[in-house]
């Protein structure tokens, strides 16, 4: 790839005082400013009205859509384009990037709530009605579906959020020099969810208040792996697949095989054990050294670029 290549995937948000660097951070800026300006009414709208109807699953589902909405919303009124969502697969970097996505929160839900099941701080406890008196049986059946089947159909509302978050969100962070943009954007991805788990409506034990900080630490750190499958590549593909397949393993499966007085504690997003093993991976993933693209690379290049330090802006 030659350096006029690299200039049109690869973010470079540039040095301060550089011209065309200023320009992109001021026009970065702008696009967060309208983005926020349509996601946050919007999204005050659907939660309040998910939380006084009762018709949670209605409007949650609604409320996913609303990130990509807005992100399209602002790139047809400011003429962004669209070509760094970016909708192309790439190379095998990116096919390598959308399995860890896909099997990914199989090990993170291992590791957590195995620990709550072993130690007693939740009790494993699957639904035996199709798999007999075998809980392992069970268990094992109800992951195969939500991997699966529960993948495939939670995929279009996952992509509502992440051409939103990872798809505009992130790279204008990154592009008008916010300061530690993915930590940036973890965290604005995860005050989103705030209201409905004060509310007691998501991801909430017996104490919504311990619940939000809990949470905050799980998304923010699920953040970095999302981050990485989205810049890594150049393609939204393994976010996309990452955030389908973290909803229906770790919500579908584990959570629901799961009980105990205290088991929200430990378990589920807010639980300290999950927000224990992605702050983990999250670490580990600060030390991966990758070059950050905003789209995928030319097709006689591999979608894995030869590292540099550009994930330092993390």
């Amino acid at each position: 790839m030659n350096s006029q290549d690299i200039s049109e995937v690869v973010i470079t948000p540039g040095r301060q005082g550089d011209a065309k660097g200023d320009a992109r951070a001021r026009e970065a800026r702008r696009g967060l400013l309208a983005y926020f300006a349509i996601l946050l009414p919007l999204s005050v709208v659907l939660q309040g009205l998910a939380i006084m109807t009762g018709q949670f699953m209605t409007f949650v589902l609604m409320l996913m859509l609303v990130p990509a909405f807005a992100s399209i919303i602002v790139r047809l009124v400011q003429h962004e384009g669209f070509s760094d969502v970016s909708f192309r697969i790439g190379g095998r970097g990116t096919w390598w990037a959308m399995l860890i996505g896909w099997l990914g929160p199989i090990g993170v839900g291992l590791v957590a709530y195995g620990v709550a099941w072993l130690t007693g701080l939740a009790t494993f406890a699957p639904s035996t009605s199709t798999g007999g008196d075998d809980r392992i049986a069970a268990f094992a059946l109800t992951l195969l579906s939500a991997v699966t089947f529960g993948t495939i159909t939670t995929l279009i509302f996952s992509a509502g959020e992440e051409i939103g978050w990872r798809g505009y969100m992130l790279t204008r962070l990154i592009d008008g020099r916010i300061p530690y943009p993915i930590l940036a954007s973890g965290l604005i991805w995860g005050l989103w969810h705030t209201p409905l788990i004060l509310a007691g409506q998501y991801a909430a034990g017996a104490n919504p208040l311990l619940s939000v900080p809990i949470f905050l630490v799980s998304i923010a750190s699920a953040g970095f792996l999302f981050a990485w499958a989205r810049l890594a590549t150049g393609s939204i593909w393994p976010a996309v697949v990452m955030h389908a397949a973290w909803n229906a393993t770790i919500q579908g499966a584990f959570d629901r095989s799961t009980t105990g007085e205290n088991a929200l504690l430990w378990t589920g997003e807010s639980g300290i054990l999950v927000a224990a093993t992605l702050l983990v991976l999250a670490v580990v993933s600060t030390r991966v050294r990758y070059t950050m693209l905003r789209a995928v690379p030319p097709r006689q290049e591999p979608a894995f670029a030869e590292p540099d330090t550009s994930s330092k802006a993390a």
